[in-house]
């Protein structure tokens, strides 16, 4: 009896303003491949310069999947992203090419890859109800609090996953599970990682660049089309604290401080979240 033998993929992950867009590119045109976004906020339509989506430009000619799938004005899940992303990886496949994942959103890279990967509890909407009240930051500290570890590894000002981590562990009593995983794919993680201080520096450039590019013109003109200044706030990082600007509750100076100092504590935790995988291989800039 043969053993069915699982697809192969090349995953392409690490920090924001690491380059993984760049590499995922060259291995795609080097190895016939296609390319998947793994970023909780490139699915959505509208949010081009704050999430750093890929121009077409610099695809160059690669075929890209799960980016613009989704409004934002609607809440997209890890699952909901698993879904799409694997019936991706079979389009591709069914080809004759390459999938290659690539992206820093861990949690949609794992629920991708590996099988249960996402918590099978439950919604509970009382629990749901009384903590969706308070404010994001306080939401954080709560987590921080009641499960260290998921705090590590979480967007803070997500609240989204945010409340669905809190849900778990209020309604269980313990900490967000740490599921078994199967892999459903023969993948190879590629990671990039820089020292610490060029990063910093690399993320500071980048948001100045942005900036320049209209990211402010971008955050004002979503608003205009219908999307509240929660919303806005709740999408985080360059959509929270230029929200904020907009709304004359931090200046300019402020407001490009505080994203710089937000995103480079993302960063971070978002190293946390993969150098607990031993799978993946490193490069070392």
């Amino acid at each position: 009896m043969s053993v069915k033998k699982i697809p192969k993929i090349i995953v392409v992950l690490g920090p924001t303003a690491s380059g993984k867009s760049d590499l995922a590119v060259e291995l795609a045109l080097k190895n016939n491949g296609e390319i998947i976004s793994a970023d909780s906020r490139q699915v959505y339509r509208g949010l081009d310069i704050g999430s750093g989506k890929v121009t077409d430009e610099e695809m160059r000619g690669i075929n890209h999947y799960l980016l613009d799938v989704v409004s934002p004005k609607e809440i997209f899940s890890a699952s909901d992203y698993a879904k799409l992303a694997r019936r991706a990886v079979d389009n591709i496949i069914s080809r004759g090419k390459l999938p290659i994942v690539c992206g820093g959103t861990g949690f949609y890279i794992d629920a991708l890859l590996y099988e249960d990967s996402v918590a099978p509890i439950p919604p509970n909407p009382e629990i749901r109800k009384k903590i969706d009240k308070l404010p994001t930051e306080d939401l954080a500290k709560m987590l921080s609090g009641l499960d260290p570890d998921r705090f590590a590894s979480i967007d803070t000002h997500n609240r989204v996953r945010l409340i669905r981590a809190l849900e778990i562990v209020l309604s269980t009593g313990k900490p967000v599970p740490k599921l078994e995983k199967k892999l459903r794919y023969d993948a190879k993680k590629i990671g990039i990682m820089w020292p610490l201080s060029i990063l910093d520096e690399r993320i500071e450039i980048r948001l100045d660049q942005r900036l320049k590019d209209g990211m402010t013109d971008e955050v004002e003109r979503l608003h205009k089309k219908g999307l509240s200044w929660k919303r806005l706030y709740d999408l985080g990082l360059e959509y929270r604290y230029i929200s904020l600007y907009l709304r004359g509750k931090i200046s300019y100076d402020e407001m490009r401080n505080q994203l710089l100092t937000a995103i480079r504590q993302y960063a971070r935790r978002q190293m946390t979240w993969f150098k607990r995988d031993k799978e993946i291989k490193w490069i070392r800039k």
